[in-house]
């Protein structure tokens, strides 16, 4: 417990830092008036197997450790999963709220590491049949969320289907998981391709997990940014990389989070410098309107 209180010192103060830094060189902006909305930032992929949903329970945990109010959506319509790394039985999901069983404060729990999870289930799959007033009651449950947090995390599935494409597209943020495998690498550029084929200045980053060092992540990230910059005009930014650490699989087998099981792990201090360069990527970058918000023109479309 004294190593998480530990890495959680060290990232508050680095993340203080690194805005102090900013302000000292920068035209200080004022405050913006209205309600509080928090940042959110979708977590996908081209493929299944990157460590996508790892990533994002991890994050969260290591998010709400630096003192933010974190809540992880799992939006992985079909294989949803962050409940079983987390070792919780849940006793709702979101299928419950779709089908008016529950309010989205009924399947909200406390997960391990501080943050709130929203499970999923292969019934959130049935949303494209739902009538308006359904998406919009959705919408709206969770469009509080964002008056109430600091952060949502958005663990999509993956691939390119029409219910990844209307969290990322709508997203502040969009963090493409991807492994030095040559068949993951060409579908996180296919992702980047689709994501950005509406708005070409949405931001977009690049993280490589399971990287064996980190020449091979940064060979990874310049491959795939070099081809969408050339091809799409578009910036890929480098979140970085999760090394290849044993800790993780048996944390893992454990269903504990790794930043939990090990965290002075390779894994675990990566894991604070990728929610340290989420924190500056994504202040800044908010859309008008609210995430949920725009997710609802899309459900009208």
């Amino acid at each position: 417990m004294t190593m998480v209180i530990d890495q959680a010192t060290q990232l508050r103060s680095l993340m203080r830092e690194r805005r102090g830094e900013a302000a000292a060189g920068e035209t200080e902006v004022p405050a913006a008036s209205g309600p509080r909305r928090a940042s959110v930032i979708a977590i996908t992929s081209g493929k299944g197997g990157v460590g996508k949903t790892n990533v994002a329970v991890n994050l969260a945990i290591t998010l709400s450790s630096a003192g933010k109010k974190v809540v992880l959506l799992d939006a992985d319509l079909g294989l949803a999963n962050a409940d079983v790394i987390c070792n919780i039985d849940l006793p709702a999901n979101l299928s419950h709220v779709i089908a008016r069983r529950k309010d989205l404060d009924d399947v909200i729990v406390e997960a391990p590491g501080g943050f709130s999870l929203i499970g999923g289930a292969s019934g959130l799959a049935r949303m494209a049949d739902l009538t308006d007033a359904d998406r919009q009651r959705i919408v709206n449950a969770l469009a509080d969320l964002e008056q109430r947090a600091d952060v949502i995390l958005i663990d999509t599935g993956a691939g390119i289907s029409p219910n990844v494409l209307a969290f990322t597209r709508a997203a502040d943020h969009v963090l493409v998981v991807t492994t030095p495998e040559p068949t993951a690498i060409t579908d996180a550029y296919a992702v980047v391709k689709v994501i950005t084929r509406d708005n070409a200045d949405r931001r977009i980053s690049l993280l490589v997990n399971q990287a064996r060092n980190a020449n091979e992540a940064r060979i990874v990230h310049e491959r795939i940014a070099k081809v969408a910059r050339q091809f799409l005009s578009v910036s890929v930014f480098d979140a970085g990389h999760i090394p290849m650490d044993e800790q993780v699989a048996l944390a893992v087998r454990k269903r504990t989070p790794f930043v939990l099981a090990s965290p002075r792990g390779a894994a675990s201090l990566a894991m604070a410098t990728l929610a340290t360069r989420l924190e500056q990527g994504v202040v800044g970058s908010r859309w008008e309107g609210g995430f949920f918000t725009r997710m609802s023109r899309w459900f009208r479309r």
